[in-house]
């Protein structure tokens, strides 16, 4: 069993009366909007997250146990000066509580922004969001990115400062979606893909989930959560 699991199993030995004020799990989604990304990969990665979110069988996780809430939050970056907050923590309790961070994200629009990449600043940025919810039993860092990291501090070098805190960082990477041949966009991705494995992930069970082009963000960002949003707490607490 893992330690965020016995956590969750502890507090409802010991503290039944705190479960209300937990969650069993933070969610930070920081999307990628650096200037590779144009204004239609841009929407994809917003409509494909909101899809996401409303999957069936995502919806039946968040919505497995109320009194102890996935809590979400979503922020854009790119540059070093360029990290924007889109939708803040919000316990997902009720259809109701999904449905407004959903009409949130569908109403954002893109802003002017700096075309660098800080992967490493947007991966401290998730942590300083993560550290607004040390009560909860499991916090993810959920990192979406099509490139790497080119301003800033390097990715490698902050990942010590993030999972010292118990925070676990996993990537959706995305592939490039007009490459020259199938062969060659294979290559790019995979060797992005080893990239983020190697620099940016980090904590127990981190995973690198990939999507071959913004096309694909959609199912990809549905598997993703899937695999973070797992099943063994939430049996627990049943």
């Amino acid at each position: 069993m893992r330690a965020w699991q016995n956590a969750a199993l502890l507090a409802l030995v010991v503290l039944p009366q705190a479960v209300s004020a937990q969650c069993r799990q933070a969610l930070a989604l920081g999307l990628d909007v650096s200037g590779s990304v144009d204004l239609r990969e841009y929407r994809l990665q917003l409509d494909g997250l909101v899809t996401a979110l409303n999957d069936a069988e995502i919806v039946s996780l968040l919505l497995s146990t109320p009194s102890a809430p996935v809590s979400i939050l979503v922020y854009e970056w790119s540059g070093p000066e360029d990290q924007v907050l889109l939708v803040p923590w919000t316990d997902i309790r009720t259809v109701d509580d999904l449905h407004q961070v959903s009409v949130t994200l569908s109403r954002v629009e893109r802003r002017a922004s700096t075309p660098g990449t800080a992967l490493g600043t947007a991966v401290l940025r998730g942590r300083d969001y993560l550290e607004q919810k040390k009560t909860c039993w499991k916090r993810t860092l959920d990192i979406s990115g099509d490139g790497k990291s080119n301003l800033g501090p390097r990715p490698r070098d902050v990942k010590s400062a993030v999972s010292s805190l118990g925070i676990t960082v996993n990537a959706l990477v995305i592939g490039a979606d007009a490459p020259a041949s199938g062969d060659r966009r294979q290559v790019e991705l995979g060797e992005l893909s080893s990239y983020f494995r190697a620099e940016v992930i980090t904590g127990p069970d981190a995973f690198v989930q990939t999507a071959v082009g913004f096309e694909a963000y959609a199912e990809a960002m549905t598997l993703k959560l899937k695999r973070e949003l797992d099943g063994p707490a939430i049996s627990a607490l049943q």
